[in-house]
């Protein structure tokens, strides 16, 4: 099962036989990126700045990431919106700035990965590493490879699958926290249920991450949501009433859930953010928060996400996500 930490692959194996190709050109302000779009239109966006996915469509050309329109393509800070990697710290969850360096350093497509095991050889992918630069073991002191694949599946379907080893050569091991911060593109925020999450206990951040325990069938959105859901299902729902679509979230070694939506008053402190953007996105994170993941050197550590969509011709209200969180596909 993924998500367990294991002696780490050699990397003699070379790449996998009939890698399907990838587009690599230029985004905003000259920095490159990755383009990988299936023969019915799907698409994913991938800058090597960070590694960070800033669009997955549909064969209809229908954006389903939220990216803000004050997003500042300039390192070394980090792009708002997509789906940010938080490595080696979540948020400000430890010494280190919040959600660590991984999102805003330059990363490398990998031209001769070790093998990654795959349901289906007929996938659209890319693998990106990042290895530490002296200035980050200064911050940071170890030693690490952080391999990313993302693959665009024949629905559409976005997997992220991150391996991160421990190449520590003084025999120390590390600890490290993470998340994909996830923005979702909605219709409207107050339209949107969350499911999945009922009866969790949560760190809720807006009052001293003291703990509480979820109450309602689904969470709604009627003002700032801060929160840190643990040991959650692997499958979680997001449903948006307007749209008719509901986004499914499925996780591996990943146990947290982060829910984060900033409201009005905290996105206009966020210079990054237009005052109203808050309406269209909502951060629904796969995340291993309350207990850091440790390696020893030569192990090595997977946490993958699987995001896909179903259409529904469903009215508000009608749509049972119930049905969606309890099935497999």
């Amino acid at each position: 099962m993924s998500g367990t930490i294991s002696p780490a692959a050699s990397t003699t194996g070379g790449s996998e036989q009939n890698a399907p190709p990838y587009q690599i050109t230029k985004g905003v302000n000259g920095l490159d990126k990755v383009i990988l779009r299936d023969v019915r239109g799907n698409s994913a966006e991938i800058y090597l700045y960070g590694a960070q996915l800033t669009s997955w469509k549909t064969e209809n050309r229908e954006e389903l990431l939220f990216t803000s329109s004050k997003a500042i393509f300039k390192p070394p800070k980090p792009i708002r919106g997509g789906i940010p990697l938080c490595f080696p710290q979540f948020s400000n969850f430890g010494n280190l700035e919040a959600h660590g360096f991984a999102r805003n350093r330059f990363w490398i497509i990998d031209p001769s990965p070790p093998p990654f095991p795959t349901p289906s050889p007929n996938k659209m992918f890319v693998d990106l590493l990042l290895k530490p630069t002296e200035g980050d073991r200064k911050i940071w002191p170890h030693s690490f490879e952080f391999r990313l694949r993302v693959t665009l599946g024949p629905s559409g379907d976005l997997l992220l699958t991150s391996r991160i080893r421990n190449t520590n050569a003084d025999g120390k091991p590390f600890s490290f926290t993470f998340a994909y911060h996830n923005y979702f593109s909605v219709s409207d925020i107050s339209e949107v249920r969350v499911e999945g999450l009922e009866t969790m206990d949560y760190l809720d951040n807006l009052q001293n991450r003291q703990r509480f325990t979820e109450q309602g069938d689904a969470i709604t959105f009627e003002s700032e949501v801060d929160r840190v859901y643990l040991s959650t299902p692997t499958k979680l729902a997001i449903v948006d009433h307007e749209k008719k679509r509901t986004y499914v979230i499925r996780k591996e070694g990943l146990p947290d859930a982060v829910v984060w939506n900033p409201w009005d008053k905290k996105s206009k402190q966020l210079p990054d953010l237009a005052p109203s953007e808050y309406k269209h996105m909502l951060c629904i994170e796969s995340a291993a928060v309350e207990k850091p993941i440790t390696l020893k050197p030569g192990q090595e550590w997977k946490g993958r996400q699987e995001l896909s969509y179903v259409s529904s011709s469903y009215c508000s209200g009608q749509l049972d996500p119930q049905r969606v969180t309890r099935s497999s596909r």
